[in-house]
Parts: C-alpha cells; sequence; structure tokens
C-alpha cells in the first residue's frame, strides 16, 4: 500500500462514532501508557524526604488534594479543553506549535522557502484571515518578522522543548519499570530484594529497547487490553481502599486542605511539589500523538476512563494511608503497601506490563520527534526505517534506540532508587509543559487571532502553576534533577551546531551558485559530449546552478542527455499532498533538456525509496512536458528565476501520462571465465491520454526522455568539507571545523532520503570556506 495515498484517503473519510470510539480504544495504549503508571512513584516520591505522613493526616490529605486539582488543571483543562485544539492540520506536540508561528507571522528558520510553498494546501487552510485582528498581534507579528534575535529566540524554545522530550524519553522507561518491579520489596527479605530490583529492572529495559526495530504494530493489539486492565485495576483496588479504609476521603479533594497542607509544612511541602508533579507524566503525550488519533478519540479516552481510574487510584491509596501511619517495614510510602497481600502478585505483573507500554510510547514519540528535527534542519540526517507499510509515522532509528537504551541502563544502575529518577523526570516534564504554554499563548494571538487577554490569562493562571512546579523540581537540582538538564544542554549543543553548520552551507551555495547565462553561454550541449541517460543532480538550491554542476562540468568530458537539478526540501507543515509533491520547470531553453524538480515533503511524511522514487519522478516530468505544451506556455527562459509548475505523483494524475515498464528482448552476456548470463532491459513508454493533442515539439522531449529512462538513471551527489574562513573568530571555527564537520562525518549524508543506489552514484567533492 502506498502510504501517501492511503494515508489521505484515511484523512478524508469522515469520522463515525465507531471510527471515533475505536481510536479512542486503541489511544489507551498509545497516549496514556505513562500517564497511567504515575500511581506507582507519586506517593513514594513525595513523602520521600522533605514531608513525613503524621497522624493529622493533613499531609497525606493536602497531598491528595494537590494531585486531584493538578490533574484537573494541565490534563483536563489545559490539555483536553485548550492545547489540542492547536494542531497543526491534524498534528500535536512542540513542533507542531512552531509550525503554525512559522506560517502565521514568516519566521521560518528554513533558508529554502519559496512563496509557492505558502499555496500548499495544508499551508494555508488553517488561515482563516491573512492579519491578525488587534493593534497589538499586528505589531508582534511585524516584530518576529524583522527581527532575528526574536526569531532565533523562538527556534530556541521549541528546541528547549524538544531536547526536554528526548531526556524524557531516557527517563520515563527507567523510572516506570523500576517503580513496577520495587513491588517485590514486599514479598522478598529486605536484604535480598535491592540486588533482585536493578538487575529485573535492566534485564526488562534491554529486551524492551531490544524489540524496538520489530516497530509497535507488531505488538500493538496488546497496548491497550494492558492498559484498560491496568486502569480497571487501580481504579478497583482504589475503590476497594475508600470504601473499606476510610469513605470520607473524598473530603479532601477540596482545595481548602492544599491551603492547611503549605501552611503546615511551609518549606517541605513547596519541596515536595516536585513528587506530586509526577502525576501528570506523560500528559505531553496526549498532543504529541495527536497526528496518531484524533481530538474527539481522545478527549473520550481520557474523560471517560484514564482521569476518573486516576483520581479513584490515588484516592484509595491516600485512604489506605489516613488509617495505617506505621508500616511494620521499612518500605517506604507508596503503591503496592495499598494493595490486599492476595493481589500483589498479579497486581505486579500487570504493572510490569502497563510500564513496558509506557515505555514503549515515550520512546516511539521520541523517534518520532528526532524525524521532525532532522526534517526542519535541527538535527543531525540518521538512518530512518518505517517499520510498518499501512501504519503512518511508525518508525524506528536504531542509533537513537541504542544510545536511548544505554543512557536508561545507566540512569537505572545511576539512580537505583525512583527519588533521584522521580527529580529528574519532574523537571524534563515540566519544562516542556512551561514551553507549550508560551508557545500557546502566541498561537492564540497570531494563529487564532483571539485578544491578547486571553493569551495573558492563559499564559499568566496555567504558566503560575507550572512555574510553581518547575522551582520545586529545579531546588533538586542536585539530587537527580541535573539529569535532564545535562541531557538536554548536550542535544541543545548537537542541534544548535547542526542548525547553525546547515545554515551556512547554504549560504555558501547561493553565494556560490553559477549563474543562467554562464550555462546559456556553453550551447545545447553544454561544451560536452551528451551520452545516453538521466542525471539526478542533487542539490539543495532552489534557484540557479550549484557550484558543483560547473566543477563536475570542467573536470568531466560527458555528460548525460537529460539532466535533473533535484532539491528535496522540508517545508513547515506536517504533510504535503501527493498532488502538491513536485516543483517542475525548465532550466533554459528546451532543447538543453535540463529541469529543475524540487521535492518537498513535510515533516511527518514518508520518503519513498529509490525506485518509487525514480518512477514518480520521470512521470511527474512527461506530464509537466504535456502540460506545458498543451496549455500553449512557453517553457524557454533566459532569466535566473525559471517559472516552476506543481505537478503531482503517478497516483495524483491518472487522467495523464502514465510510465509501463515492459521487458524487451533478452541479451545474452557472455564471458571467457564465467557462464553466460541473460540480462533483461526493460523497456520505457508512456501511456498517453487521448486528449488533449501533445504537439510535435512534445513528442521530441517526450521521446527522448523515454530514451534517457531506458538508458539507466545515474545520481550526482555533492560530498562537501567546510572549513571556517581565516580570520574567523575561536567559536566559530571550533563550531564549524570540530563540531559541525565531526557531527557530519558521523551522521547520514544529506541524500539518504533518495535511497540511492552506490552503483549509479557519482559524487564531487568540494571545499567550503563559510
Amino acid at each position: 500500500m502506498d502510504l501517501e495515498t492511503g494515508f489521505y484517503q484515511k484523512r478524508a473519510k469522515k469520522e463515525s462514532w465507531r471510527t471515533v470510539l475505536t481510536l479512542a480504544y486503541q489511544s489507551l495504549g498509545v497516549v496514556y501508557g505513562d500517564l497511567s503508571t504515575s500511581p506507582l512513584y507519586v506517593y513514594r516520591n513525595t513523602f520521600a524526604d522533605d514531608i513525613e505522613h503524621s497522624r493529622t493526616n493533613e499531609e497525606i490529605y493536602g497531598v491528595l488534594s494537590c494531585v486531584f486539582w493538578t490533574l484537573t488543571l494541565v490534563p483536563l483543562f489545559k490539555y483536553v479543553f485548550i492545547v489540542l485544539k492547536a494542531d497543526d492540520n491534524g498534528e500535536g506536540g512542540t513542533f507542531a506549535l512552531y509550525s503554525l508561528l512559522c506560517r502565521h507571522a514568516r519566521v521560518n528558520s528554513l533558508p529554502s522557502c519559496q512563496m509557492a510553498d505558502e499555496e500548499l494546501y495544508e499551508y494555508k487552510k488553517d488561515r482563516i484571515s491573512p492579519e491578525p485582528k488587534s493593534n497589538f498581534a499586528s505589531k508582534l507579528k511585524s516584530s518576529l518578522e524583522r527581527h532575528r534575535v526574536l526569531q532565533r529566540f523562538l527556534l530556541l524554545l521549541a528546541l528547549i522543548g524538544t531536547c526536554m522530550v528526548i531526556g524524557d524519553g531516557v527517563l520515563t522507561p527507567a523510572i516506570s519499570v523500576f517503580s513496577a518491579v520495587s513491588g517485590v520489596e514486599l514479598s522478598v527479605a529486605q536484604e535480598h530484594h535491592k540486588y533482585i530490583e536493578v538487575p529485573v529492572a535492566c534485564i526488562i529495559l534491554i529486551g524492551l529497547f531490544a524489540l524496538q526495530h520489530y516497530g509497535t504494530h507488531r505488538v500493538g493489539f496488546l497496548f491497550a487490553p494492558i492498559v484498560v486492565l491496568w486502569l480497571l485495576c487501580i481504579s478497583t483496588i482504589g475503590l476497594y481502599n475508600i470504601v473499606h479504609w476510610n469513605p470520607h476521603v473524598y473530603r479532601a479533594l477540596s482545595p481548602y486542605y492544599i491551603y492547611k497542607f503549605l501552611r503546615k509544612t511551609q518549606r517541605g511541602g513547596w519541596m515536595s511539589l516536585g513528587g506530586i508533579l509526577l502525576c501528570i507524566t506523560g500528559s505531553e503525550a496526549m498532543f504529541a500523538d495527536l497526528g496518531h488519533f484524533s481530538q474527539l478519540s481522545i478527549k473520550i479516552a481520557f474523560t471517560s476512563l484514564v482521569y476518573p481510574s486516576l483520581i479513584l487510584a490515588y484516592m484509595g491509596q491516600a485512604a489506605y494511608l489516613s488509617r495505617h501511619h506505621v508500616i511494620d517495614s521499612d518500605y517506604q510510602i507508596g503503591f503496592y503497601v495499598s494493595v490486599p497481600e492476595k493481589l500483589r502478585w498479579p497486581v505486579l505483573v500487570i504493572a510490569i506490563l502497563a510500564a513496558v507500554v509506557g515505555s514503549q510510547a515515550i520512546i516511539t514519540g521520541t523517534f518520532s520527534i528526532i524525524k521532525q528535527c532532522s526534517a526542519l534542519g535541527c538535527f543531525p540526517m540518521v538512518k530512518i526505517v518505517h517499520t510498518s507499510s499501512r501504519i503512518h509515522g511508525q518508525i524506528y532509528i536504531p542509533e537513537i534506540n541504542w544510545i536511548l537504551m544505554v543512557l536508561c541502563l545507566a540512569v537505572t544502575i545511576g539512580f537505583q532508587d525512583t527519588k533521584g529518577m522521580g527529580h529528574a523526570s519532574g523537571l524534563a516534564v515540566i519544562t516542556v509543559m512551561l514551553v507549550t504554554t508560551c508557545l500557546m499563548s502566541l498561537v492564540i494571538v497570531l494563529c487564532w487571532h483571539k485578544s491578547v487577554f486571553l493569551a495573558v490569562c492563559f499564559v499568566l493562571f496555567f504558566g503560575a502553576v507550572e512555574a510553581l512546579y518547575f522551582s520545586a523540581s529545579l531546588i533538586k537540582f542536585l539530587e537527580g534533577a541535573w539529569v535532564p538538564i545535562a541531557l538536554a544542554f548536550i542535544s541543545l549543543i548537537i542541534m544548535c551546531v547542526w542548525h547553525y553548520g546547515t545554515l551556512k552551507k547554504y549560504e555558501f551555495d547561493v553565494q556560490n551558485k553559477v549563474s543562467l547565462q554562464w550555462l546559456l553561454s556553453m550551447g545545447p550541449s553544454l561544451g560536452i559530449v551528451r551520452v545516453p541517460g538521466i542525471g539526478l543532480v542533487h542539490t539543495e538550491l532552489i534557484t540557479g546552478i550549484p557550484a558543483t554542476f560547473s566543477h563536475f562540468v570542467t573536470n568531466l568530458p560527458a555528460f548525460h542527455q537529460v539532466l535533473v537539478f533535484v532539491c528535496i526540501k522540508s517545508v513547515p507543515v506536517p504533510h504535503v499532498r501527493p498532488d502538491e509533491r513536485f516543483l517542475l520547470g525548465h532550466i533554459g531553453p528546451r532543447e538543453y533538456r535540463l529541469y529543475r524538480c524540487i521535492v518537498r515533503y513535510g515533516y511527518r511524511d514518508v520518503h519513498k525509496d529509490d525506485m518509487e522514487f525514480e518512477k514518480d519522478l520521470v512521470c511527474s516530468i512527461a506530464e509537466f512536458i504535456r502540460s506545458i505544451h498543451s496549455n500553449g506556455a512557453n517553457p524557454d527562459l533566459g532569466k535566473e528565476g525559471d517559472r516552476l509548475t506543481v505537478v503531482g505523483t503517478r497516483c495524483t494524475h491518472k487522467d495523464g501520462i502514465q510510465m509501463s515498464d515492459n521487458d524487451a528482448d533478452k541479451v545474452e552476456s557472455v564471458d571467457t571465465r564465467s557462464p553466460p548470463v541473460i540480462q533483461q532491459r526493460k523497456k520505457v513508454r508512456f501511456i498517453l491520454p487521448d486528449s488533449p493533442k501533445i504537439d510535435r515539439v512534445a513528442q521530441e522531449e517526450l521521446r527522448e526522455l523515454v530514451q534517457a529512462r531506458e538508458a539507466g538513471i545515474a545520481y550526482i551527489l555533492g560530498h562537501s568539507y567546510m572549513r571556517a574562513k581565516r580570520g574567523s573568530s575561536m567559536i566559530k571555527k571550533f563550531v564549524i571545523n570540530y563540531g559541525y564537520e565531526f557531527l557530519r562525518r558521523n551522521s547520514r549524508a544529506a541524500t539518504y532520503t533518495l535511497s540511492v543506489p552506490h552503483a549509479s552514484t557519482l559524487e564531487v567533492g568540494m571545499v567550503y570556506h563559510v
């Protein structure tokens, strides 16, 4: 199945209630795995150091009230009712908000932007009005567009949120699995359990990361039932504890108990907020995974099952602890102590399975956000494996997977306790939420065109709550909170260095591109022999002739009869429709047989393999030739700004030219040192539509294209080495000569998305002095 076609067919269908409920059920296993396992460690981390559970129960009631209102304000009010509406054509996450702002305020950091990109369907469909209504919004928009410092700050803000998500991809599996395994403390002797928890947790984590290459869809059918079983389990146990131990615990839901709690505990209560914060870990997944489901399905799943189950679970733990002030073992306050003894082993197994599901969701989410960063030029190129031919968006990145595994094991072995892991995880989670709050306030003004008052109220209310939790987490810097900061700092340095180097490389290409007049002066043969075949010259330029081409021409005596300058670029939308995939145009007069092809992908689009890409490209060029001649357009251009025509993939112009590969005569190749080999050549022909008529010039151009396709396709790739210019600052020399070059040597080539066959590749080396 074509992933592109299938995705857009799926989006085109109107959602029925059956579809919505099915998606809501499936979202339980993908979106809510992390959030649903938070009862395993919230109370344990909250009562670890700063506060103690007394016989007055003011502490446990105050913590329960804090948990209830935190779950109500952040996941329910903020995400379900507000943030989910800020989707980027159905996609969510930090980069979705940044993408919305890029389109509405022209603050895009991608250097290869074109006016034609603003005509994309997903680029403009959410733009209700071209300009903000209020004066303040207009001034804010113009300020963002004028000042590069503000644009860089906005990008930096989005990158910080992204880096914290990557850090959460390390910390969440560690704390979830370790907390689930910690239940053996109540069943194994004190001197033995510490030798069981860490090895078992590490074995589970190794197995989890080792299975990533199979893809989520292989075991995905198990995820939702596991989470449903876990939610029913904790809600039932919670309800039992409420009825059996303290039916009046519901009174603690009053915010008055928060006041009593903070008044009694003061500084200790404030510092304990870092543990309470863990009750909302995984809330960001509701927004980040929006592209796989729908707003309504995620809202139904959360409000109907997840939210009430979590509230019952926390109330049940509080009810049990309110009647058990002295526990007969060294086990700290936690989840398993409130589970009836006969159910502890079955609950332990279910908890481990639920922790694995929650970890799986954050790992795949980390893969997705790294793919988005890479597509937008903010992360080195990595190998991306699509693990499902049917399900859009399921990917696996080998290098990132093993790095995450090593870091996750290091955190587990280093801390060996949920306390330090909780401090680290809490800071990562709340930082992402603060970034989302800041970006959302801009979206409210610039994208939704609402009043500034609403944006200020949003950022002040939710920002104040999250800033309080952020301060409580940051104070635990030496006790574990330094881990996400260190991970985010390293990730941020990598992203900034790569983005800076990418911009400098593009600027060098623009400054050193060859003029069209130079090309025209060479004549139709380009001053050399034109050999059969199609040459695909990869370039990052959207206009002009790349310097690598002139370098190639001056060093080789022959070139292909058809040359296509291919630019594969990302645009700030999640998906580009197949009928808008290609921008095609002539370079110079048509007898030169030189074409420019700009291939546009969204940051969540699937890149096709080489065979599919070649067929789409050649067929689209043929359709371009037919369309410009049938429309009476003049393709001859003698100036630098060549006009480009939007052409879709093969599946989008079924009434146009189609390509057919037929087996031709078998050619026998004889070698005296080996048995004869029968080689098959494929004849390529275009199936032309009945009308309109194609003129003689177009027929000749199509004939040459067919002959060139039969002769084969060669890829001409630039292989650049960057060096800072003499006289550059020490920082620039270090960043370019060492930082960027180290990342470039240890990452995939920029053309890996073409899946270029090595046998058909020619590389042109150049040194860039930037």
